[in-house]
């Protein structure tokens, strides 16, 4: 296993983290991302109708296909915050483009934290020129670490490939443990690579590895007002440029959703106050809607999470959420597994459920229910739910 401790960064990008108190003094809260070359850009954001400042000006910049530098902060969403808001996301980049002599719309800002407050700009102003001197001191786990705000431990995942005889580098970092719920993005994320690639073949291939990663996740079926991913490819590995329909895209594509989709996994592992990762498989649904919506339906029940986190293989209440969940159904043809064990075939139980309760009380666990009914399957990544997870965000604010 990498220790993620030591990841080195694709060619040409630095990272800087420095502790500006923003909410809890003692430890880093803002990090800077730079390219030392222009970078491709790309990016997925929430869709939550009640956006944060830093998303609203990101989804315009974006446009632009270009970028270099991207600030991120914790502790504080700059949500909810009104005009003051939009003024503190772009002076927060125009502090990073001053310093950096970076034209303005190069820059991108991402925030996380508690929502309503407004942005602390005083400690922030102090902090970035000491930000930008360090520089290439931070190591990408320092960079995920300043990001995190419950999470209980940094979610760095890379990959090295190689594109037309050039060896290049895909990093993602990113923070999420609560308000999980898929749609885009469910949390903060940015990938780094050093391969060369255009905007329309690297929004693809983003989009793709979203599709089958962040968009499988949920941890409490709630959609935060800041989620955001970006990806930056700066060219430095000097490989000819990847183009669709090509074998270096598929490789390119198939290592960012790999990255993609072990970030998601991380994320759902540090679920808020979670023992268990699971993951909900649906097989044979009438198609690829049904399957979805089942899926979710039994990752998001909470009658369903608080029964695997008492190890109490309750397979009711998985019937319960698929009968609910709007979909085509035949319960006489409804089978349900706990890991290997089929606790249900045909709608009826199979008297396993020691069996089944034993299979469960690991810390990761699978749940399989096949419809019989037509030939789509989806899989989506949960977690259990404890008294540790109303404890957290009882005490968010605190």
């Amino acid at each position: 296993m990498t220790d993620t401790r030591h990841v080195k960064s694709p060619g040409g990008f630095l990272f800087s983290t420095v502790d500006a108190a923003i909410k809890t003094p003692g430890r880093s809260d803002i990090l800077l991302i730079y390219s030392q070359r222009e970078a491709t850009m790309s990016g997925m954001f929430t869709t939550n109708k009640v956006k944060a400042a830093p998303v609203k000006l990101d989804l315009k910049r974006i446009r632009t296909g270009k970028g270099q530098a991207i600030i991120v902060n914790s502790g504080n969403a700059n949500a909810c915050t009104g005009t003051r808001g939009m003024d503190d996301a772009v002076e927060m980049t125009r502090l990073i483009s001053g310093g950096l002599r970076l034209g303005r719309d190069k820059v991108y800002v991402c925030s996380t934290g508690v929502i309503g407050t407004p942005m602390p700009m005083d400690r922030v102003r102090r902090k970035i020129p000491e930000l930008i001197a360090g520089l290439g001191k931070s190591t990408p786990y320092e960079a995920a670490t300043a990001i995190m705000t419950t999470d209980t431990f940094a979610k760095v995942v890379s990959r090295k490939i190689k594109v037309d005889g050039k060896s290049g580098t895909l990093l993602g970092i990113c923070k999420g443990a609560g308000m999980i719920c898929p749609h885009m993005a469910t949390m903060l994320c940015f990938i780094m690579t050093d391969l060369k690639i255009g905007k329309r073949v690297l929004d693809k291939a983003l989009k793709d590895a979203v599709v089958n990663s962040f968009n499988r996740i949920t941890i409490d079926g709630d959609m935060s007002t800041n989620d955001s991913v970006l990806i930056m490819a700066n060219g430095v590995a000097e490989n000819e440029p990847i183009r669709e329909e090509t074998v270096s895209f598929r490789t390119f594509s198939g290592a960012l959703s790999d990255v993609a989709y072990e970030l998601g996994r991380l994320i759902v592992k540090d679920g808020e106050g979670a023992t268990k990762l699971v993951e909900i498989v649906i097989k044979n649904a009438k198609n690829k809607g049904d399957s979805e919506k089942a899926a979710f339906a039994i990752a998001n029940s909470p009658l369903v999470k608080t029964a695997l986190y008492g190890n109490d293989a309750n397979w009711g209440r998985i019937m319960a959420a698929l009968g609910s969940s709007g979909i085509a159904i035949t319960e006489s043809k409804t089978d349900i597994y706990f890991g290997k064990v089929r606790v249900v075939r045909n709608g009826i139980s199979q008297g396993k459920d020691r069996s089944a309760t034993n299979a469960i009380r690991g810390n990761e666990l699978s749940i399989t229910v096949d419809l019989h009914l037509g030939p789509a399957s989806s899989r989506v990544l949960t977690c259990d739910l404890t008294e540790d997870y109303i404890r957290i965000n009882a005490e968010y604010r605190s």
